[in-house]
């Protein structure tokens, strides 16, 4: 959309509410792997692995702070995505599932040409520390949800900043793209 005149970009994207602060792709999984540490001599991969749930990748953007965090986890913990055997949609903490987190900045990424630009992005040392208390806050919520332990629930998360092997059985697709 063209600015209103006398608005820059920036400007109409406040008044509409703000830029966006983290993007999240939730993927419902049958069970999904991901390689947090690769090889090395004389070491195996090292991998954490969670069964029935659901994948999030997160990116936090330019401008996010730790107050989003709250809201972001309480949505996607909540939305009712993940299906039963019943075929009823319920959310992850109702099923209740396991939680694999990944950090994904080509969440951020927009073409340019023939090339990913990502300068939207957070810098690096923000984007970890904000990972961590997304993760953070996961498990608390995991945690307060009596029957999520009852049933064994696990998170897991990958590493932020690291290049990272993910294996997944989904049975759907069911994927979804979130702003925040």
């Amino acid at each position: 959309a063209r600015p209103k005149p006398g608005r820059c970009r920036p400007c109409n994207m406040a008044a509409a509410g703000g830029p966006e602060r983290a993007r999240a792709v939730l993927q419902q999984c049958l069970r999904a792997s991901l390689q947090v540490k690769p090889p090395g001599p004389g070491a195996q991969a090292e991998w954490v692995q969670i069964e029935r749930g659901m994948v999030i990748y997160i990116c936090f953007f330019k401008g996010a702070t730790d107050e989003i965090i709250p809201k972001i986890v309480n949505s996607l913990l909540n939305l009712k995505l993940c299906e039963t055997p019943a075929g009823q949609f319920v959310s992850v903490l109702e099923l209740p599932g396991d939680v694999l987190v990944v950090p994904q900045a080509t969440l951020g990424g927009k073409a340019k040409g023939k090339r990913m630009q990502y300068h939207a992005n957070i810098d690096k040392e923000d984007g970890m520390k904000l990972y961590g208390q997304f993760v953070s806050e996961c498990q608390r919520e995991l945690a307060s949800c009596g029957h999520c332990g009852e049933a064994g629930v696990v998170l897991r998360h990958g590493t932020y900043g690291n290049r990272q092997v993910l294996k997944l059985d989904t049975n759907g697709p069911y994927t979804h793209l979130m702003d925040f």
